[in-house]
């Protein structure tokens, strides 16, 4: 009894971590670090950047890479996966990837909202077997404001996501702060969520070692009404070359 009492609870502690990070993967799979929250901007036209990152909870790690091009100027492609590990013996690791296109139909200015068009998908065949090894579809339109001309900036994404292993169709959502206090710091605030897995925040800063080119970054979160097994710690870094094609 005790035995199927531990075993119940580890594989519900393995669930909720799967869920935490399927939230972020299905929420808005790609965003300019540090967001989760997407931006209505693309990388440099004609050219790539690579984002890589770890985040960090109380019994796990995230580690993850997104190489994005824009070879048209107007098209951005991301392709890239991540992988999870568990400080549990009986935990096993996980791999994911995912696939992301974006499109503007207006592009920000000081004076002028962004607005564009991202789709992709998610695959997680290490995590959920069956019809989800297929991966989850989303959609969801990147909303930039300028409140203060490139000071302050306010981004919003609605959305959807269809998630293959339930058939369920959630609504997704996010806003977004980033305040640039100076031409090399950036502070960031955000809420983001969808409607199965429930609302979390996120705070933190970014540095640009080299403006346009090498930026380095960190956060915090947590789920609004999660334990402390939810809060997380990031360290990312973001290189964006000036042109390739």
């Amino acid at each position: 009894m005790v035995k199927n009492l531990l075993s119940s609870q580890l594989s519900h502690g393995i669930f909720c971590y799967f869920l935490i990070a399927l939230s972020f993967l299905c929420t808005h799979a790609y965003a300019a670090r540090p967001f989760v929250t997407d931006d209505a901007r693309l990388t440099t036209a004609g050219s790539c950047q690579v984002e890589t990152w770890t985040r960090s909870y109380s019994s796990s790690l995230e580690t993850w890479a997104l190489p994005a091009c824009n070879p048209t100027g107007n098209l951005e492609f991301t392709v890239g996966g991540g992988r999870a590990y568990f400080d549990a013996l009986a935990t096993p690791n996980s791999t994911d990837y995912v696939y992301q296109a974006k499109t503007l139909f207006r592009k920000l200015d000081l004076h002028t909202s962004g607005i564009g068009l991202a789709v992709g998908m998610v695959h997680h065949p290490s995590i959920q077997v069956g019809p989800n090894q297929h991966g989850n579809q989303y959609a969801f339109i990147p909303i930039s404001v300028p409140l203060n001309e490139d000071r302050l900036i306010m981004h919003l994404n609605p959305g959807i996501l269809r998630d293959k292993a339930s058939q369920e169709t959630r609504k997704t959502w996010g806003i977004g702060f980033e305040f640039n206090a100076t031409p090399r710091w950036m502070l960031i605030a955000e809420s983001f969520g969808d409607t199965s897995t429930g609302s979390y925040w996120q705070s933190g800063v970014r540095f640009a070692i080299i403006p346009n080119l090498l930026q380095v970054d960190t956060t915090t979160g947590k789920k609004y009404s999660g334990s402390s097994e939810t809060q997380w710690i990031s360290f990312g870094l973001r290189f964006t070359l000036s042109s390739i094609f």
